[in-house]
């Protein structure tokens, strides 16, 4: 900002994501003395940004306006392909074991009616609370191209929190987990009872709403 601004300019992101996780939508403040034209400073930006980082619009907001604490809801969408697809290896998790996608998303509807997250928190974090309201759970199976994507909607989010999930309910689609041992393990609030967190790649910050 200091390149492009003349002055020192602090900025503030929406959140922070686990290492190698994606955003299509991420919105950051700063505050700047001077007017700023959104139609030469995006372009200008986007010069010195690296090229996995791209900036797509500038808005003022109010001087209280804050990009992490003003938002209502996060969505966030993870992708499963289903054969191995090179093209994919950076963006999405590859599972070659059959799944029951009924059976998951009978297991991601009981988050609809959960709050407290501890089994799906990262241990040790610095959250004050594990208390979240999820407004939307659910798989959507593309069978042309063999993918699998589930989104989910809350208030919030813990760290670690929706791959743990995703681990989770991929065991299961696997069959090694029933939707009643899933709830189980969401009641216990242990996050040993829980599996695998699913790899960072898959996932994706999908829309910030405000």
């Amino acid at each position: 900002m200091l390149l492009l601004l003349g002055e020192p300019a602090e900025t503030l992101g929406c959140g922070r994501t686990d290492t190698g996780v994606h955003a299509r939508r991420f919105t950051a403040h700063f505050e700047a003395t001077k007017s700023i034209n959104a139609q030469t400073f995006v372009p200008k930006i986007n010069k010195i940004l690296p090229p996995d980082i791209a900036c797509y619009d500038l808005h003022p907001v109010p001087d209280a306006a804050n990009a992490r604490f003003d938002a209502i809801s996060r969505t966030y969408r993870y992708f499963i392909t289903l054969v191995k697809n090179p093209f994919l290896t950076e963006y999405a998790c590859y599972v070659h074991h059959p799944l029951n996608v009924e059976a998951m998303n009978a297991a991601a509807r009981l988050l609809l009616t959960t709050t407290d997250f501890t089994s799906f928190a990262k241990l040790h974090s610095d959250a004050k609370t594990n208390i979240c309201t999820i407004h939307e759970a659910y798989w959507a199976e593309d069978k042309e191209n063999n993918t699998l994507v589930f989104t989910i909607k809350a208030n919030r989010f813990l760290r670690n929190m929706v791959r743990a999930i995703v681990g989770t309910l991929l065991d299961v689609g696997r069959g090694k987990l029933s939707p009643e041992e899933f709830a189980k393990v969401t009641d216990s609030k242990n996050r040993c009872r829980a599996s695998t967190s699913a790899p960072a790649q898959g996932l994706f910050l999908w829309e910030v709403e405000y």
